[in-house]
């Protein structure tokens, strides 16, 4: 028994209007939570910093990749709104108003390609921040006790990988809505 992937026609209009409409907010209110708390996280560890000590210069770095990537993730708030308002005008009575299924379908592939290159930049925030992370708990010798805060791994640090996953789960969520959509419009 084989389950075909794709269905045999596109949808119509107000089938996908409202499935276009309820993915967009779910999206907007996804970006902006996990969007929100990985930014306040990211807030948090910039405050908390000491960014003198030369000993951060990767952790720092990791932290600009992350700030860009909650750009992206910004980007995708503002996009997934833009989802909802092309849905309303999919639904409306008023034919002239709709947009042609090009537009639609180059909405979603921006969406996509942002959601895709916020994804990368996490990635290798995360993969920078963890590597920083690892080289602190490795310079450590076994054994000896810490008197200075700079050389053990701080929970800070651990808070700022937490942020970039938070991070990868919004634009992964952002990917798989567009991509979704895109597929099923392409039917």
């Amino acid at each position: 028994m084989s389950i075909p992937l794709k269905s045999a026609s596109p949808p119509s209009k107000q089938k996908f209007a409202g499935v276009f409409r309820m993915l967009g907010r779910i999206s907007f209110w996804a970006h902006i939570l996990l969007g929100g708390a990985a930014g306040i996280i990211i807030l948090l560890v910039m405050l908390s910093r000491n960014f003198s000590n030369a000993n951060n210069s990767y952790i720092g770095f990791g932290i600009f990749l992350a700030i860009c990537s909650i750009l992206a993730v910004g980007f995708r708030i503002y996009w997934a709104y833009r989802y909802t308002r092309l849905a309303r005008l999919l639904e409306s009575s008023d034919r002239s108003v709709h947009p042609q299924k090009a537009e639609v379908i180059e909405v979603l592939r921006i969406g996509l390609y942002v959601s895709l290159a916020g994804l990368f930049i996490a990635f290798l925030a995360t993969e920078q921040t963890v590597i920083a992370v690892l080289a602190k708990s490795l310079a450590r010798p076994e054994g000896v006790t810490i008197y200075e805060a700079r050389i053990g791994v701080r929970p800070i640090d651990l808070f700022l990988i937490l942020a970039n996953v938070n991070i990868m789960g919004a634009h992964f969520l952002g990917s798989v809505n567009s991509l979704g959509l895109l597929d099923w419009l392409d039917s």
